[in-house]
């Protein structure tokens, strides 16, 4: 397992919300506040499971208010855990590029087995083609082969879970040869008196983005990531500051 460092001088934190809500829905976050601090790295645009089959006004407008606070927007592509053709995924891609005019895309459910890897990178170097500076952040939820680390322009999310299992993880050693920008981990069910601990738990794993909400996984379609934690304000005002040893 990875052994704990100092962060890196010049390093920083960030938080991105993997916002799956549509960005026009009711309750959406893209209609809440957002700061403009620089604290918050990247949202997630999903217009209908992906970029939808025509263009949303609605949805462009929420794009462009987070830009112009300095947020990344990532289109939404679903991977299905490596069963999608690879055609349709970059049709999305092209979708989400030419009618929101995307600066990336979060590949959702992405297959993190060395035998997916080559199929991956193949899919990476299609986005970039779409456009040279795009975003990438698989979402593969747990500790992919270490191979993923290397495909250029890519921040992995090697976590995804409840903050039961996230206070006890570990993070392998091969994870401590790459800056805690290459990391995001996603924690929900994450009460408020526990945000520090939250907070030294992803330093001490060397993840440099990180989001934390105390909503649920309800079960039932309504995920943790449809709306702001309850703490949204005091989160991002922590992110970036020095947590205690």
């Amino acid at each position: 397992m990875r052994t704990p460092t100092a962060a890196a001088p010049g390093s920083r934190r960030t938080c991105a919300p993997p916002a799956t809500a549509s960005a026009g829905g009711p309750g959406s976050v893209w209609r809440s506040r957002w700061p403009t601090s620089g604290r918050v790295d990247w949202a997630v645009l999903d217009v209908a499971r992906g970029p939808g089959v025509l263009p949303d006004p609605r949805c462009l407008e929420a794009a462009g208010r987070l830009r112009n606070g300095g947020v990344r927007v990532l289109g939404l592509l679903d991977l299905g855990h490596g069963t999608r053709p690879f055609g349709e995924i970059v049709r999305d891609a092209r979708r989400f590029t030419e009618w929101y005019r995307t600066d990336g895309f979060y590949l959702r459910r992405c297959p993190g087995r060395y035998a997916a890897l080559d199929g991956v990178r193949r899919l990476a170097d299609a986005l970039l083609a779409l456009r040279q500076d795009a975003r990438l952040v698989l979402e593969h939820g747990l500790h992919p082969d270490p191979g993923f680390a290397e495909i250029p322009g890519c921040q992995l999310v090697t976590f995804a879970g409840p903050w039961a299992e996230y206070r006890w993880s570990q993070a392998p050693e091969w994870t401590a040869e790459y800056p805690p920008e290459r990391f995001c981990h996603l924690v929900h069910c994450l009460p408020r008196g526990h945000l520090e601990q939250a907070l030294r738990t992803a330093r001490w794993l060397g993840a440099g983005t990180v989001y934390f909400t105390d909503r649920t996984d309800r079960g039932d379609g309504g995920g943790p990531w449809e709306a702001l934690p309850g703490y949204w304000d005091e989160f991002v005002s922590r992110i970036g500051t020095r947590v205690s040893e």
